[in-house]
C-alpha cells in the first residue's frame, strides 16, 4: 500500500497539470479571438478616422449606394430564405419521423458546407441567363406554387381518414415532392397562356414599356435566390434546435388540455422558443450582409438605388472586394473603403453578438424549465 500511493499521487498531479494547462491553452485562444477581433475594428477605425477632416463630395453617394444595394441584396435572401427554413424547421421538430429526421437534417446541414463561390457562379452563369429568357416561367412558378402547396394541404385534408394514413405528416417532406414536381410541370405548361393573357405575350416588354422597370441579366431577384439558399442551412439548424430544444412537458400539457397539435405549435412552442428563432433570423441576416462572392458574381455590381427586384445592385462586401486592389494607400477613395468595412463590421458584430445572447437566455429559460439546451 506505501508503494502505491506515492504512484497513485503523481499520476493525480500529472493529469491536473494536463487539465490546467488545457484550460490555460483554451482560455488563451479565446482571449486571442477576441483580441484579434477588436484589433481589426480598431484597425478599421484608425484608417476611416481621417475622413473627419475630408470634405464629403461624391463618395457619400457611392458609399449610400452601396449600402442600399447590401441591405437590399440581405433583405430579399431573407424573404427567401426565413419562410422556407423555418418552415423546415417546424415540420423537422414537430412532424416529422424521427427516422426522416435523422436522415435529412445532416443533410440539409450539410448544405452550408457549399463555397459562396460555387453559389454565386451557378446563379451568375446559369441561374440569371434563364430568369431573363424565361421571365414568365419565373412568374408562373412564383404564382402558381404557393396555391400549389395549400391545395395539397386541403386534398389530404378531404380524403378520409384510412387514406390519409397512407400520407402521414411525419413524411410529407417525401410525399410532397412528386406533388410539387406536378404544380412546377403545370406552371411551365401554363405559362405562355398566362403570359399572353396578363401581359399581352411579353412580360418583359409589359415591364420595361408599362411599368417602366429596367430588366437586369444578373439582378437583385437572382442575388436574393442565391443567398437565399446560402442561408437556409444556418438559419433551419438555429431554428430547428430552438423548436427542438422547448420542454417536452409544455407541448404534452398543452395536448393534454385538449389543443391540436397546430394549436400547440403556435400558441406554446413558437412562442417559447422565439429567442432562439429570432437570434436563427439574425445571424441569417449577419451572413446575408457579409456575403461576397455570391453578390459579387451574381449582381452585376451595378451601385443603384432602387426598389426594383429586377435591377442590379452592389454590396458594401462586393464593392471593397472590387475597388481595394486599386485603392491608394492613404487616400481619400481608401479611407471610404475602410470607413464601409467599418460599417460591415460593426453590422455583423452586433448583430452576431446579440443572437448568441438571446440564445445564452434560451438556454437558461430551458434549464429553469427542466427542458435540455
Amino acid at each position: 500500500m506505501s508503494d502505491a500511493s506515492p504512484d497513485t499521487s503523481s499520476r493525480r498531479r500529472l493529469r491536473q497539470a494536463r487539465d490546467r494547462l488545457a484550460t490555460a491553452l483554451i482560455t488563451a485562444g479565446g482571449i486571442g479571438v477576441v483580441v484579434a477581433v477588436l484589433a481589426i475594428g480598431v484597425f478599421l477605425a484608425l484608417e476611416a478616422l481621417p475622413l473627419l477632416w475630408l470634405p464629403s463630395g461624391t463618395e457619400t453617394l457611392g458609399l449610400s449606394a452601396l449600402a442600399w444595394g447590401t441591405l437590399e441584396a440581405a433583405a430579399w435572401s431573407l424573404v427567401i430564405a426565413v419562410p422556407l427554413s423555418l418552415g423546415a424547421a417546424i415540420h423537422s421538430a414537430m412532424f416529422m419521423s424521427r427516422r426522416l429526421r435523422s436522415r435529412l437534417k445532416p443533410t440539409l446541414e450539410l448544405m452550408e458546407a457549399l463555397p459562396g463561390v460555387v453559389i454565386g457562379f451557378v446563379a451568375g452563369l446559369v441561374m440569371a441567363p434563364w430568369v431573363e429568357r424565361h421571365l414568365g416561367e419565373v412568374f408562373a412558378l412564383i404564382v402558381l406554387l404557393p396555391p400549389g402547396l395549400l391545395l395539397a394541404a386541403g386534398l389530404r385534408a378531404c380524403l378520409p381518414y384510412r387514406w390519409q394514413r397512407w400520407l402521414p405528416m411525419g413524411y410529407a417532406g417525401l410525399w410532397l415532392v412528386p406533388w410539387l414536381l406536378l404544380v412546377m410541370a403545370t406552371a411551365l405548361w401554363l405559362s405562355p397562356w398566362l403570359e399572353v393573357w396578363w401581359f399581352g405575350g411579353d412580360l418583359r416588354d409589359w415591364l420595361e414599356q408599362g411599368l417602366g422597370l429596367d430588366v437586369a441579366m444578373r439582378n437583385a431577384l437572382v442575388v436574393g435566390v442565391a443567398m437565399g439558399f446560402a442561408v437556409i442551412p444556418s438559419v433551419y439548424a438555429l431554428a430547428e434546435e430552438a423548436l427542438s430544444g422547448v420542454p417536452s412537458s409544455l407541448a404534452e400539457g398543452a395536448q393534454a388540455l385538449g389543443a391540436t397539435r397546430w394549436q400547440t405549435l403556435w400558441r406554446v412552442m413558437l412562442p417559447a422558443a422565439s429567442p432562439g428563432v429570432l437570434a436563427a433570423v439574425m445571424i441569417g441576416a449577419g451572413r446575408a450582409v457579409g456575403e461576397t462572392m455570391i453578390v459579387l458574381m451574381a449582381s452585376g455590381n451595378a451601385a443603384l438605388m432602387t426598389l426594383n427586384p429586377l435591377d442590379g445592385l452592389q454590396s458594401l462586401a462586393a464593392g471593397i472586394a472590387i475597388e481595394l486592389p486599386e485603392a491608394d494607400p492613404g487616400g481619400a477613395h481608401y479611407r471610404w473603403l475602410m470607413l464601409a468595412a467599418l460599417l460591415l463590421f460593426l453590422f455583423t458584430f452586433l448583430v452576431n453578438t446579440l443572437a448568441e445572447l438571446v440564445r445564452t437566455g434560451l438556454r437558461r429559460r430551458y434549464r429553469q424549465l427542466g427542458g435540455n439546451a
